[in-house]
């Protein structure tokens, strides 16, 4: 059996014995502190509209559709917002917001200009040609990584992947729940469990990327690596989106 079909077998061996586990450790995770769960929003409510006691002031954790107008925010909540229960309809559609909205051509354009920099797969060579081989092999990682992170796994393990922001608290507080976020994430109950969307997902996927990169790229510590890579991204992302309402409201003031 060749290396890529190994590395492709491994990754939904692990998918599906993680997945059976992750269930069982959802109470271990119980004691992570979340905002309220989502639950229905009264009628009228907007999505990311806040919901809480102060009868329509503005709220703290305000996020938009769009950071700097750009970048998709699609999944964040504002703080103090309570929502329905995420369908898989809109998990696949937040997937494909996130890996073929116009913004999305940005991450592997710098990625692959990195890559071609330390020239980190000597196969490619040097050149235009060997960006065009890097930003393909960049963006391909991408989208496979959106939709098994926000749609498949999730879909499978009944998570929600909105991002719920938490928007009280100091710098280090929040900063920390942001970052576990990649480990714990709610239930389609609002419960805290694993989040196996983002471990699991990001692991298939970087283990999927076997299957299209030349073979000297193929070994488990360069498997590891891209996984490790996937899962930085998305908790800097996190991160990025708590503060978001903080950084809009101070420059910004609010813009939608």
């Amino acid at each position: 059996m060749n290396k890529p079909l190994r590395f492709a077998l491994l990754a939904g061996v692990v998918l599906s014995l993680c997945l059976s586990q992750a269930r069982l450790h959802a109470q271990n995770l119980a004691m992570a502190t979340l905002p309220d769960a989502p639950g229905v929003s009264p009628a009228g409510a907007l999505p990311g509209q806040s919901t809480g006691p102060d009868n329509g002031q503005v709220q703290d954790g305000q996020q938009t559709k769009r950071i700097l107008g750009i970048i998709p925010n699609f999944r964040a909540v504002s703080a103090n917002t309570k929502l329905p229960p995420q369908s898989v309809k809109e998990k696949f559609i937040t997937a494909s917001q996130d890996s073929f909205d116009y913004s999305s051509f940005v991450l592997p354009s710098v990625l692959a200009g990195y890559s071609l920099g330390v020239n980190s797969v000597p196969e490619f060579h040097s050149g235009g040609a060997a960006y065009g081989r890097y930003y393909w092999h960049a963006f391909v990682d991408q989208t496979i990584e959106n939709y098994a992170v926000e749609f498949i796994v999730p879909a499978i393990a009944h998570e929600d992947t909105r991002y719920y922001t938490l928007g009280n608290g100091g710098f280090l507080k929040r900063t920390k729940y942001s970052l576990e976020r990649v480990v714990v994430t709610r239930s389609d109950s609002g419960k805290p469990t694993f989040n196996a969307g983002e471990v699991i997902g990001s692991g298939a996927a970087a283990g999927l990327s076997n299957l299209y990169y030349p073979q000297s790229q193929r070994t488990f510590g360069n498997t590891a690596q891209r996984w490790g890579l996937n899962i930085g991204i998305d908790a800097g992302t996190f991160v990025f989106k708590e503060f978001w309402p903080d950084i809009n409201q101070a420059i910004f003031h609010n813009a939608k």
